[in-house]
Formats: C-alpha cells, sequence, structure tokens
C-alpha cells in the first residue's frame, strides 16, 4: 500500500502544477478580454483571435482544473442517499462511483478526443472565422485534461481504499470507522 500511496501523491503533485496553468489561464483571459473590450470600444478595433483565445484560455482552465477540483474534493456530487451513511459508506460510494462512473467515462472519453486531436494536428486546422486561430493547441487540452482526470480517479480510489483499510491518515470528512 506504500507505494501505491507513494503514487498517489505523486498524481495529486502532477495534478496541483497543472491547477497552477488553470489559475494563470484565469487571470490571462481575464486580461484578454478587457483588453480586448477596451480596443473595440477605445479604437473601434477588433479581432476573432481576441475573442478565440479567450475560449482557449477558458478551454485550459476547465480541462486543466477539472481534476483539480476532484482532487480536493469539490467535485458535484449527486447525494441523495450519501448524506444517509456514515463514513465508510461513503467512502465505499465514492470508491464504487470512481471505477465504475468516473473512470469509464473518463477511458471512453479519452479514447474518442485522441484521434480528434490528432486529425486536427495532422491537418493544421484553423478556425473559420477571418483571422481566427489554429485548432489543434485547444483540442490538445481534451486528452490532456482527461487523462488527468482518468489519474486524479486513479488516485483517489488509492486513497479511498487505503482508508477503508486504515492506512491513509488524509482527510476525506469521514468518521473513521470503528476499531
Amino acid at each position: 500500500m506504500k507505494v501505491l500511496l507513494a503514487l498517489s501523491r505523486g498524481i495529486d503533485k502532477l495534478n496541483d502544477k497543472f491547477a497552477i496553468l488553470a489559475t494563470w489561464a484565469v487571470l490571462a483571459s481575464c486580461v484578454i478580454s478587457a483588453l480586448n473590450a477596451t480596443v473595440r470600444y477605445a479604437f473601434n478595433y477588433s479581432s476573432n483571435g481576441y475573442s478565440e483565445i479567450q475560449w482557449y484560455l477558458f478551454a485550459a482552465v476547465v480541462m486543466l482544473g477539472a481534476s483539480q477540483v476532484l482532487r480536493i474534493n469539490e467535485h458535484v456530487r449527486v447525494d441523495v442517499l450519501y448524506g444517509l451513511y456514515g463514513g465508510r459508506g461513503q467512502a465505499i460510494v465514492d470508491l464504487l462511483g470512481f471505477i465504475f462512473f468516473l473512470m469509464c467515462s473518463m477511458s471512453v472519453l479519452l479514447y474518442y478526443s485522441w484521434p480528434l486531436f490528432i486529425r486536427m494536428y495532422l491537418s493544421g486546422e484553423m478556425s473559420n472565422n477571418a483571422g481566427g486561430l489554429i485548432r489543434w493547441p485547444v483540442m490538445l487540452l481534451l486528452p490532456v485534461g482527461f487523462t488527468l482526470i482518468l489519474l486524479q480517479g486513479l488516485s483517489e480510489i488509492i486513497k479511498r481504499l487505503a482508508w477503508l483499510n486504515n492506512s491513509y491518515d488524509g482527510d476525506f470528512h469521514y468518521e473513521r470507522p470503528l476499531q
């Protein structure tokens, strides 16, 4: 279990680094948006490229930040019954959800997004808008983001299994099982 927990910590650190990129993408998007609006109204000049880079940065925020949201346990959870369970029950629900829903869906999305990125990269596809940007960099965010979420899902599975075996001292806000 120690080796798996070390792997989990490594995945967590990797996603921490991508979360920093997502944070900077938020700032860059806001700055570009403000400058774009200022230039458009003050100088009557606009470019589709400025608008598209904002969309690309927003895509970076979502795709690079989603794994961090999962890591810090702030993701959306449908918890109609979840709150009725004790700590052990919640950990088992999390574990089953990660294995049967998160890992499966991210694997399918990764499987389908990779060829899309490759096709756009090889063709050099550009936006249809005048002054638009090349598309493959934003399409790369899809397989990268899905991979990061898949890895974070693995990390969360490891941590839940360790917690259920009383081998993890991290905090999921569960009650500690009776020993």
